[in-house]
């Protein structure tokens, strides 16, 4: 009886591992997005809803978007709760009126997302 318990919450454990949720791929969904071309719509289809936001001038906004980047034990089930990212992924994308005038795609390594601690970007409910 205790075998088939333990085989029954081995079993459990492994196959918890297999959970996984939606992840964006910033730099590949950065990629469909064209300046001058590609509208609002087509940024919040494509990508959803930002992270940040932000109103740089009449009619003039940023969206920012960011992920974290896991490395191998960052993706396990148990364990990966306690460790940090390795590094992010953010990408700006400029407004004008419902226009994409501009977007910019980063990598940054741990650390390096420091310098924007304190900024004030408006955070989207």
């Amino acid at each position: 009886m205790r075998l088939y318990i333990l085989i029954g919450l081995t079993l459990l454990l492994f196959l918890s591992g297999c959970y996984t949720k939606p992840v964006r791929h910033l730099a590949s969904d950065a990629s469909l997005i064209k300046s001058g071309e590609s509208t609002r719509q087509e940024v919040l289809q494509y990508l959803g809803e930002p992270n940040g936001r932000r109103t740089v001038g009449p009619g003039v906004e940023e969206l920012v978007y960011y992920e974290g980047k896991r490395n191998l034990l960052r993706r396990s089930p148990v364990i990966g709760a306690m460790m940090d990212d390795q590094g992010y992924e953010l990408l700006i994308i400029t407004l004008t009126g419902d226009l994409v005038t501009n977007s910019e795609f980063r990598i940054f390594k741990k650390g390096e997302m420091d310098r924007f601690e304190g900024f004030t970007w408006d955070e989207v409910e």
